[in-house]
């Protein structure tokens, strides 16, 4: 082999060593690159969580201090204020406690104010039977016809088949309506003649409010549902405190679900206490019992006890009623029965009426409704069929439309 051969042999492996050697370090170095990098961004990464987190740790920081702050605010302003009397009491043990305020106790409406709205409320109702015999009378020269004509409008108006009969014949003989007739006049003989049948002297006060009577004085209520019974015991309860009487009610209508809730709902308006059963279906006469024993005990003016409105029979209806009142004539005796009355039935409300009268002995009637229809008339026919005295009406909803009735307000509104 010479020389050129051998020379040129080295040269190929020395080339190839460097090109080796150079592939490698090449590599080397791009790792060693690429770890750098790696590990640059990782630490740039790692950098700006951290700002993250501590941003974070910070803002939560700063509202842990500011609701700290609003806390304290709101102690000290508590702590400033001077607490209500009743916020002051020590809480019994075992009661719940309420965080809402108490409710601001309601001042019913004056009697006489009621009476004078009630008047001015019947005049513009639906309950027209007066003016309508009004406008028959007013004719001249009345024929059999027209006779017959305010007959039937008595008839229609619920005042019963006696007492038209009654009226029709008053007013036939009287001087002012025969003949050439003056309204003045006709108006005139019609009031007196319908003054005469409602009556004016009759004594319609409640027994509570008559002299010597007994404290406390206790009203039964009773009716069947859906005269308004335990609405008027309510809004009775309300007309006594607005007399500056302290009242207590009675929820012995343990029948019907809501009557004891519907009951404590108008006495917490008005500030008067109600005893009640824990639960529904409870027997009515111990409720009606445990209601008087209090009113005993705490020397109220008027205890108003509401009762169940079945009507399933009249035996099972004497025998309920009856119990009621001889276990509250245990601690008190019974001065009132109220029997409520929905002035809508007209004469269809009327045997219901007497199998009331008869089971417990009812001392005067409360008409509700009286401006829903033209049934007016049932203020006479009910008077003189039960032999008690309506003692007070109701018109409209609201919880002071419950007013002592008034005869004379009474003929004046269905005659306006």
């Amino acid at each position: 082999m010479d020389t050129n051969v051998i020379i040129a042999i080295v040269v190929v492996v020395v080339i190839a060593a460097l090109l080796a050697i150079g592939g490698w370090w090449f590599g080397k170095s791009r790792k060693s690159a690429v770890d750098k990098s790696t590990e640059a961004a990782k630490a740039k990464a790692d950098a700006r969580w951290a700002t993250e987190k501590s941003a974070a740790q910070s803002a939560a920081a700063s509202a842990e201090n500011a609701e700290k702050t609003k806390e304290t605010a709101e102690s000290a302003t508590s702590s400033a204020t001077p607490e209500s009397p009743v916020a002051t009491e020590p809480t019994p043990v075992g009661s719940a406690v309420t965080e809402s305020a108490t409710p601001a106790v309601e001042t019913p409406e004056a009697a006489g104010t009621r009476m004078q709205r009630l008047k001015a409320r019947l005049s513009k109702s639906g309950n027209p039977f007066g003016r309508a015999l009004f406008n028959i009378l007013a004719k001249d020269q009345l024929s059999e016809s027209d006779w017959e004509d305010v007959e039937d409008t008595l008839l229609l108006a619920d005042v019963g088949a006696e007492a038209s009969e009654q009226l029709v014949g008053e007013l036939r003989n009287d001087a002012r309506i025969a003949g050439q007739s003056d309204p003045a006049e006709v108006r005139a003989a019609l009031k007196d003649k319908l003054l005469k049948l409602v009556g004016t002297d009759t004594d319609r006060r409640l027994n509570a409010d008559k002299e010597g009577a007994n404290k406390p004085s206790v009203i039964i209520m009773v009716g069947v549902n859906g005269t308004g019974k335990t609405t008027t015991a309510g809004k009775l309860s309300r007309l006594l405190v607005s007399e500056g009487k302290q009242v207590m009610l009675g929820a012995a209508d343990t029948f019907r679900a809501a009557a004891a809730d519907q009951l404590e709902t108008w006495g917490a308006k008005v500030g008067v206490p109600v005893v009640r059963s824990d639960k529904d279906g409870a027997d009515p006469a111990s409720v009606a019992f445990e209601a008087s024993a209090k009113a005993k005990e705490e020397n109220a003016d008027v205890l108003i006890i509401d009762t169940a409105g079945r009507l399933q029979n009249k035996s099972n209806l004497m025998d309920e009623l009856g119990k009621i009142r001889r276990v509250t004539e245990k601690n008190l005796p019974v001065d009132e029965v109220l029997l409520v009355l929905d002035a809508t039935t007209g004469q269809n409300g009327m045997t219901q009426a007497k199998v009331f009268a008869e089971a417990i002995g009812i001392t005067g009637v409360v008409l509700s409704k009286l401006d829903g229809s033209a049934k007016g008339g049932i203020v006479i026919s009910v008077q003189k069929e039960l032999g008690v005295p309506v003692k007070l009406v109701g018109l409209g909803e609201g919880p002071d439309d419950l007013a002592p009735f008034d005869p004379e307000g009474f003929v004046d509104g269905i005659l306006a």
